[in-house]
């Protein structure tokens, strides 16, 4: 029996007929899809103008930051996202459990857009707090209670999580059409509450399909004993107390200024997935078999963290690009500049199930998960050295490019993304340490919050250095990452067994 079995307790399964209902897979499937599909449409729609929302004057509704300050700023809430997932992977196994972590976690992130949606510039930092809160606990643990809906052999896996991803990225898609209308007609805080209703509905249809999910019990897998829990929840609250105030009183006298604050949540995200990995490959319920299968998993982290570095900046350099550089125009039909964000996952919708069907039709034959990552990456690099076509030979920066650049560069991306993160986050479902299992899920994320840390510092020379020499170098060092991972195939295929 494989652990994903034996760590679901009979009354905590979903029904026997559930297991093929949805395409071919489990109906479960349908639940967490449907919840992340409102969850990316409340995320990617609120992002795809955020960046806009800080750069815009303050005449005009925004907070009057320049263009790197904006991306920077924008990296940092990023940064401070999936740093908050380690927390959230920790009280789904040690406390709360996965389906109440993923529960109140969408209800925090709700309310983080409600506040958004009031024009003020304390409700924008309070409603990026709660989001960044709500999504850490969310985020890891939708993604093991995927993988809690198959055996660790079941070939139907890595398709399962394509068609997962597709869905995301039917909110990914809408989210910035809606969000980003809004916020060019009638305000940027009337786009934060697009997002705030979208997460709402999300909520509502995760909770109708509790019945369909495994692992959805009030308990934590691995629960702290009585003592231990009231102990811990106490040091959490106090933690939270404490670490706030000293925030309120350090900015107050003046020292903890936006920069350092970036610069500080930089350093966080370097040092928090190397402790992470010492505490797991030093831990005693580890066995040796699991934690041989961790060494790969590093290799596997740090190409992630290359491919969403680009990726990320979709949503800042990018849609700064687009917003001054870029035609919004199309057979005399004008766009606002945030529908650019929304081709992204138009093409990931697209493409996933043919990414899918793919996998299921070559089965044992198909690429091992260490090279789909690995070309992703590849694709990740080739989107930002596309770029650097047309923002080449101009004496200054009046121009207007084709939309169709931004749009191939959206492609190349887009499917990269498909690669890499579906067989990114079946790889970890399936490489995880038992005792660690939702929080090695976290670790899939903290790669997400050290390529956020690393944008918030690159991001800062968007505004001084050529466009040509910023997308062609950091889109070389992508394509290079790439190779590496390619090169490293045969090491990776032998020690990441079962993943294949």
């Amino acid at each position: 029996m494989s652990r994903t079995e034996a760590d679901v307790e009979p009354e905590d399964r979903p029904p026997p007929e559930d297991d093929h209902a949805f395409f071919g897979q489990p109906k479960g499937l349908l639940t967490l899809s449907g919840l992340e599909v409102w969850e990316r449409f409340s995320f990617l729609g609120m992002q795809a103008i955020l960046v806009l929302y800080f750069a815009d004057s303050v005449a005009h509704g925004g907070m009057g930051m320049s263009d790197g300050t904006a991306a920077s700023v924008s990296a940092a809430y990023g940064t401070l996202v999936y740093l908050v997932s380690v927390a959230g992977g920790w009280l789904a196994d040690r406390i709360l459990g996965s389906y109440r972590s993923v529960l109140w976690g969408g209800v925090l992130i709700a309310c983080g857009h409600y506040a958004m949606a009031v024009p003020t510039g304390t409700m924008t930092w309070v409603g990026l707090g709660l989001i960044s809160g709500g999504t850490g606990l969310l985020k890891p643990n939708v993604a093991t209670m995927v993988g809690k809906l198959y055996r660790t052999d079941d070939e139907r896996r890595d398709a399962g999580f394509a068609l997962y991803y597709m869905a995301i990225n039917v909110g990914a898609f809408a989210g910035p059409l809606i969000t980003g209308w809004l916020g060019d007609h009638k305000g940027w805080h009337w786009g934060f509450s697009a997002a705030a209703v979208g997460m709402t509905f999300g909520l509502i249809q995760y909770v109708a399909g509790r019945r369909h999910l495994a692992g959805r019990s009030n308990t934590a897998e691995f629960a702290l004993a009585p003592d231990g829990m009231r102990r811990a929840v106490r040091l959490i609250v106090v933690g939270i107390l404490v670490a706030a105030a000293l925030a309120v009183l350090l900015a107050g006298v003046g020292w903890l200024t936006m920069d350092r604050f970036v610069d500080l949540l930089t350093v966080v995200s370097v040092i928090a997935p190397v402790v992470y990995f010492a505490v797991m490959f030093m831990s005693p319920r580890v066995t040796p078999g699991e934690r041989g299968r961790l060494r790969p998993y590093i290799v596997l982290i740090l190409a992630s963290t290359v491919f969403n570095f680009i990726l990320f900046q979709a949503y800042s350099t990018m849609m700064l690009l687009a917003s001054t550089n870029a035609e919004t125009s199309i057979l005399g039909f004008d766009f606002p500049a945030g529908w650019y964000a929304s081709a992204l996952g138009a093409f990931e919708v697209g493409l996933a199930p043919v990414v899918a069907a793919l996998w299921v039709r070559m089965g044992p034959r198909q690429p091992h998960a260490s090279n789909k990552i690995a070309i992703g990456v590849v694709l990740g690099g080739l989107s930002f050295l596309l770029m650097v076509l047309p923002t080449s030979g101009h004496s200054g920066d009046d121009y207007l490019m084709s939309v169709w650049w931004i749009v191939g560069s959206y492609l190349l991306l887009g499917l990269g993304d498909i690669l890499l993160e579906t067989s990114g986050m079946s790889a970890t479902t399936k490489l995880a340490p038992a005792a660690f299992s939702s929080q090695t899920m976290s670790l899939w994320f903290l790669s997400l919050a050290l390529a956020n840390g690393i944008q918030a510092q690159t991001v800062k020379l968007y505004d001084d250095v050529s466009k040509p020499a910023y997308f062609g170098v950091n889109g070389a060092i992508a394509v290079a990452a790439g190779l590496a991972v390619i090169a490293a195939a045969p090491w990776l295929r032998r020690t990441m067994h079962p993943v294949h």
